[in-house]
């Protein structure tokens, strides 16, 4: 683990001495996932929409939730696109660096595959059961859906991290687990290769920060402007997401290299219905994190939603008349 780290943010380090190309301003990016949920960058790289702010972004996949957060921590890195249990655990550990500043998508819509002979989580009785990485929230949705059958991991089921979205699959197909905890459009490939839902996630609404946009507040106080001009390139990008499916599949079949139309459809229209289009943070799903995490850590209970989420750009996008240009002057929901 300690051997990944380095390399991952020795990778991002080398970015931040490259020379931006064609003298666009840079900002550079960590990803936790590669999932639909997280493509509105991809999005903005391949229409152009980066161009036109003169924003370069270059974007960098780290598997999981703690390795993304410490290459923001280290200064490496100024956008991190994850949920939102590591910058809370970040700020209950004494470092208030890092704060929220748009939400993608607030309620967790992972599922669990199996096959088709398992039907209910109780046939999961004593099998292995894949997330991507303990306290991811892979991790965490898988918790809570077993726990709403009274089953606990280690009496009831083994959790086993698998790594990324990819390994989930491969591991599922080998046989290595014996149920995976996937998000869009992983689970629908899943399902193209003969696998079945055990539990459909967006159906239970789980309320959490599942993907959000995150800064440091040190980077925004030194560079407000420039953050401004990537949320509004952001901004384009989700409306692409929420209203172009063919340049989505696009996208989506690029950097994820899946080209089954009927996967990417099956995938898109069930995780849009998930997704902020005007990239708003739900309090509630902030609180949601606070909840669970206080049991363990009474410090959750002194912080408030509202402290962790800066909203002052959304609030300047909004304001301008932005998002009313944008969208047409309609409601996106």
């Amino acid at each position: 683990m300690m051997m990944q780290k380095l390399f991952l943010l020795c990778l991002v380090s080398s970015l931040i001495g490259a020379a931006p190309i064609g003298g666009a301003d840079r900002l550079i990016g960590v990803q936790s996932a590669r999932v639909m949920s997280q493509s509105m960058p991809w999005i903005a790289q391949e229409t152009g929409i980066f161009r036109k702010y003169n924003l370069e972004f270059p974007l960098v996949y780290i598997g999981t939730s703690p390795l993304a957060t410490a290459a923001m921590l280290s200064g490496e890195a100024q956008i991190l696109i994850d949920g939102g249990v590591g910058l809370v655990r970040t700020v209950l550990g004494g470092n208030n660096d890092l704060v929220f500043i748009a939400g993608i998508k607030n309620h967790l819509t992972q599922s669990i595959l199996a096959k088709p002979e398992i039907k209910r989580l109780e046939d999961l009785r004593g099998k292995k059961i894949g997330v991507t990485r303990i306290g991811a929230t892979t991790h965490y949705f898988a918790v809570q859906a077993f726990k709403q059958r009274n089953m606990e991991a280690g009496r009831d089921y083994s959790m086993i991290q698998t790594g990324g979205a990819p390994e989930m699959l491969a591991a599922l197909l080998s046989g290595a687990i014996d149920a995976g905890t996937m998000s869009a459009p992983w689970d629908a490939r899943a399902i193209s290769q003969g696998y079945s839902y055990v539990v459909y996630g967006p159906d239970l609404r789980i309320p959490q920060v599942a993907v959000s946009l995150i800064t440091r507040r040190s980077f925004m106080a030194q560079n407000s402007p420039l953050i401004g001009r990537f949320m509004r390139a952001m901004a384009e990008a989700a409306k692409v997401l929420h209203t172009d499916k063919e340049i989505v599949f696009k996208v989506l079949s690029k950097y994820l290299r899946i080209d089954d139309k009927k996967v990417l459809d099956q995938a898109y229209n069930a995780e849009i219905k998930a997704l902020e289009p005007r990239m708003e943070l739900k309090l509630e799903a902030v609180q949601a994190i606070l909840d669970d995490i206080a049991p363990t850590d009474p410090r959750a209970k002194k912080f408030k939603p509202q402290e962790l989420y800066d909203r002052r750009y959304l609030d300047e996008i909004e304001k301008s008349g932005f998002f009313d240009k944008l969208w047409g002057g309609t409601n996106p929901r």
